[in-house]
C-alpha cells in the first residue's frame, strides 16, 4: 500500500502512537521526517529505514519549535502530524487534581499542539495535510460517563482551537484533521483499552491518506466516522 502523503512530518514519534505512525508510513513508502524529544535514545532510533530522518523538539518549549521550523525551512511536507500528547489519572476530577497538573496537561494537548501547527504549517505544501491527534473522549456530545476528565478537556480545548484557527484560515486550501485512534493499548491508552496499535493505526493513516485534497476541518475517528463536537 503506498501513501497519498509521500513527505510526513510527525511531531512525538518516540514511542505509541507516534512510533506506530512512523512505522506505517514508512511501509507506505513516504519519506518520513519524526522527532523526539530530548537526546536519550528511544524505540524510533531502532528504526533503521533510510526514509527516516530523526529531529529533536518538546513543543511544550516554543523556542524549540521555532528552532525546528528553521531547520527544515527548506523543505516542503505533504502531511505534518503533530501527535504528542500526555493524559493524568483516570478519576482524577477537578476537585482534586493538581492545578500544575492540570497546566501540564493544557499545555501539552492543547495550547503545544495548536502553537506548533501555527509555526509549522508553511511547511506544508498548499494541498497538504495539517493533521492533531485527538481523541474521542474530546467530543462533548459524547461524554456520557465521565472519567479522564482533565484529558477530556484538554482535547476539547485542542478541538475547539483547532476550529478557530480553521476559521481564521477559511481561504487555506489545506485539509486539517483532528484525528482520534479509538482507544488503544500503549502506555498512554493504558492496559484496559479496548484497540491494539494494529487494530488503529493502519487504519487512521488510511483515513487520512483519503483526506488527502479534500480541504476543510473534519473530526474522524480511526474508521472514518466523523466525531460529533
Amino acid at each position: 500500500m503506498t501513501t497519498t502523503h509521500p513527505t510526513v512530518l510527525l511531531i512525538g514519534a518516540s514511542r505509541g502512537l507516534g512510533l506506530a505512525l512512523a512505522q506505517e508510513y514508512l511501509a507506505r513508502g513516504a519519506h518520513v521526517v519524526a522527532t523526539v524529544r530530548g537526546s536519550r535514545p528511544t524505540p524510533l532510533h531502532d528504526l533503521t529505514d533510510p526514509n527516516l530522518e530523526i529531529e529533536h523538539v518538546d513543543i511544550t518549549e516554543r523556542a524549540q519549535v521555532e528552532s525546528l521550523r528553521d531547520r527544515l525551512k527548506d523543505r516542503a511536507f505533504d502531511l505534518l502530524f503533530v501527535v504528542a500528547g500526555i493524559t493524568n489519572g483516570r478519576y482524577e476530577t477537578p476537585a482534586d487534581v493538581d492545578p500544575d497538573e492540570f497546566s501540564q496537561v493544557m499545555t501539552t494537548n492543547a495550547l503545544s499542539p495548536m502553537r506548533t501547527v501555527e509555526l509549522l504549517r508553511d511547511l506544508v505544501r498548499a494541498d497538504g495535510t495539517i493533521a492533531v491527534m485527538s481523541s474521542g473522549q474530546g467530543s462533548i456530545a459524547n461524554n456520557e460517563r465521565g472519567e479522564f476528565e482533565i484529558y477530556r478537556a484538554s482535547k476539547s480545548a485542542l478541538n475547539q482551537l483547532m476550529r478557530s484557527y480553521a476559521a481564521r484560515h477559511r481561504d487555506d486550501p489545506r485539509t486539517l484533521l483532528l484525528a482520534a485512534p479509538g482507544w488503544v493499548r500503549t502506555e498512554l491508552g493504558g492496559p484496559d483499552a479496548v484497540l491494539t496499535v494494529e487494530e488503529s493505526i493502519p487504519r487512521l493513516a488510511g483515513v487520512i491518506d483519503a483526506q488527502h485534497g479534500r480541504g476543510g476541518l473534519q473530526f474522524l475517528d480511526y474508521r472514518g466516522e466523523t466525531l460529533p463536537w
